[in-house]
C-alpha cells in the first residue's frame, strides 16, 4: 500500500510539473506573438507616415487632389500659362541671354550646355516678389544644367505654385497645373538623381527636384521650409535660396491651405539666369 501510495503521489508531481511546463510555454508563445505583433503594427505605421511624407513632394498624381466639394476658401484651382513650343529631337542649348521663343515641350534631356568653370544665379521674380537662389552646379551638375535650360527656354515664365504646404515645402514646375493632376506635368523626359548622403542637405530655403520615383526627375521643383524633416535623402539638392527667402518665401508659405493648394495664385513670372 506505502509503495502504490508513493506511485500514485509520484505520478501527480509528474502530472502538475508537465501542466506547469505547458502554462509557461503557452504563456511564451502568447507574449511572442503580441511582440510580432506590435512590431507589425509599428512597422506599417511608419511605413505609412514615409509614404505621406514622401507623397507630398511626388511629382505625380496624389491624394492631395481635392475633393469635389472643395470651396475655394479651400484653395484656388492654379491653371498653367499657355503651352509653348515643342522641339523635336535633339535640344539645342539656348542663348545665354534666353530664348525669343517660349518652349515647353522637348523630345529629349538637353545635353551639357552650362560652363563648370563658371557659377550660376537664378534671379526667379513671382507675383509676390523676387528670390534670388545660388545653384550648386558643383554637387549637382545635371540638375543645374537643367534648371538653367529650361530657364533659358522660358519654360517657367506663367507656371503657378501649384501645391504650398505651410512651413514645409511650396512647390512648382508643372506646366499643366489644374484640379485633375495636380503636380503630374513635366518636359516629356526625365533624368537621374544626384542624391545627397543625407538629409542634412535640407535646410531652410533648399531648392530640391520633386519626382515620383528613382530618376524620374523633369521640370517640377519645391523649395524647402522645414522643420518637417523630409523622409530620405531621395530628393537632388541643387540651390540655396540666399535672398527674399525670409520676405518673398514667407508670403509664398502664407499662401498654404490645408488641402495643399495656394489660397492665391502665386506666378513664376519670369527665372533669369546670371553666370559669372
Amino acid at each position: 500500500m506505502l509503495l502504490v501510495m508513493g506511485t500514485a503521489k509520484r505520478e501527480r508531481q509528474k502530472a502538475n510539473r508537465a501542466a506547469r511546463i505547458e502554462a509557461a510555454e503557452q504563456d511564451q508563445a502568447t507574449s511572442a506573438r503580441k511582440r510580432r505583433t506590435i512590431f507589425i503594427v509599428v512597422g506599417i505605421a511608419g511605413i505609412l507616415v514615409l509614404a505621406f511624407l514622401y507623397s507630398v513632394l511626388a511629382g505625380g498624381d496624389d491624394d492631395s487632389t481635392p475633393d469635389s466639394d472643395s470651396t475655394p476658401e479651400e484653395g484656388l484651382v492654379v491653371n498653367a500659362p499657355a503651352p509653348g513650343a515643342t522641339i523635336s529631337g535633339e535640344t539645342p542649348c539656348p542663348a545665354a541671354d534666353g530664348s525669343e521663343e517660349r518652349t515647353t515641350v522637348f523630345e529629349q534631356a538637353p545635353p551639357t550646355c552650362i560652363d563648370p568653370a563658371k557659377s550660376y544665379t537664378a534671379i526667379m521674380t513671382t507675383s509676390l516678389g523676387e528670390l534670388t537662389i545660388e545653384l550648386d552646379a558643383q554637387t549637382a551638375p545635371i540638375t543645374v544644367n537643367n534648371f538653367v535650360v529650361l530657364s533659358r527656354y522660358q519654360y517657367y515664365d506663367g507656371i503657378p505654385f501649384h501645391r504650398i504646404v505651410g512651413d514645409f515645402v511650396a512647390q512648382a514646375g508643372d506646366p499643366v497645373p489644374n484640379e485633375a493632376g495636380l503636380g503630374s506635368g513635366g518636359p516629356g523626359y526625365s533624368f537621374e538623381d544626384e542624391l545627397p548622403e543625407s538629409t542634412d542637405a535640407y535646410v531652410p530655403g533648399t531648392l530640391a527636384m520633386a519626382n515620383s520615383g528613382p530618376n524620374t526627375n523633369g521640370s517640377q521643383f519645391f523649395i524647402y521650409y522645414g522643420p518637417n524633416p523630409l523622409p530620405s535623402p531621395s530628393f537632388t539638392a541643387f540651390g540655396q535660396v540666399t535672398e527674399g527667402f525670409d520676405t518673398v518665401g514667407a508670403d509664398i508659405a502664407s499662401k498654404a491651405t490645408a488641402n495643399e493648394r495656394p489660397s492665391e495664385e502665386v506666378v513664376i513670372e519670369n527665372i533669369e539666369i546670371v553666370e559669372s
